[in-house]
């Protein structure tokens, strides 16, 4: 008989987590049987404790906010990738017992982008200066050719998206949020902010917009999304994120590969269709 493997994601809040829905979905595909995936309540003063107490059983974890870069001293190694962003939301733990972060969110941005057809882009423009935004920004480092414009609120904010930019190797100029309608000239346009923070821009979607990449998922479509698609815009949305960052994330905690990303869309369609 195969042995139990386990897996989970750890985060505050999590109840609403679509990952378990995506993971069990790639197990049953591969058949899998004796693989599980959870999830649980764990927040930043917790999360040494935790990991303390995994056994051999454990394959790995996915890590949401805020555990992404609280969890970076608590691993034997890092990737590049991750390390570019001091953000981590994958750990795999090997049969020697290490302790292995990296982070699928940057080549699954660029994973979904290829998707529909972007593979290179002339400038482009962020929306928000959050945690998703650097990571928005080190994938511009690799298909960006040019100057990316981020859009943001404060100064702190502008300063901190500039030096982002100098760190992953990206012309970064920073703009007042107030013209954040200007974005949508670029072609290539990513919002990295919270649910209804872009409606008020919905009106300002031109008449031939580029693509959209907004990395929200729940409620969808955003009405930004709804108003580029309308306009006959390419939309990548956060599903689309969450799908290609979770195939990659199956990938290196079970060693199969392909993970099947077409029942892992289906189950989180299907799981976003019901709430």
């Amino acid at each position: 008989m195969s042995a139990i493997r386990r897996a989970a994601v750890l985060g505050s809040p999590i109840a609403h987590s679509l990952s378990p829905v995506l993971h069990r979905a790639a197990y049953r595909e591969l058949g899998l049987d004796d693989w599980t995936y959870g999830r649980h309540e764990v927040d930043e003063a917790a999360l040494s404790a935790f990991m303390e107490r995994l056994d051999a059983t454990w394959a790995g974890l996915s890590l949401t906010m805020p555990l992404k870069r609280a969890v970076i001293p608590l691993l034997d190694e890092i990737t590049p990738t991750a390390a570019s962003v001091e953000a981590v939301n994958t750990v795999v733990l090997t049969g020697d017992g290490r302790r292995l972060g990296d982070n699928t969110d940057i080549p699954g941005m660029l994973a979904a982008l290829r998707e529909r057809g972007v593979e290179r882009v002339e400038r482009a423009s962020v929306l928000g200066a959050g945690a998703t935004a650097s990571s928005a920004l080190a994938a511009l480092a690799r298909i960006c050719t040019g100057e990316v414009t981020a859009y943001v609120r404060s100064d702190a904010r502008a300063a901190q998206m500039r030096g982002w930019g100098e760190r992953l190797g990206v012309p970064v100029r920073t703009a007042p949020w107030e013209d954040a309608a200007a974005a949508f000239e670029a072609p290539l346009t990513i919002a990295t902010t919270p649910a209804g923070t872009t409606d008020a821009l919905a009106a300002a979607v031109p008449a031939r917009p580029g693509t959209l990449f907004d990395v929200l998922y729940e409620p969808w479509p955003t009405a930004l999304a709804a108003a580029w698609a309308d306009r006959g815009g390419a939309v990548v949305g956060g599903l689309d994120l969450l799908v290609h960052q979770a195939v990659l994330q199956v990938e290196q905690m079970t060693g199969r590969s392909p993970a099947p990303l077409a029942a892992m869309r289906r189950a989180g369609e299907a799981a976003l269709a019901a709430r």
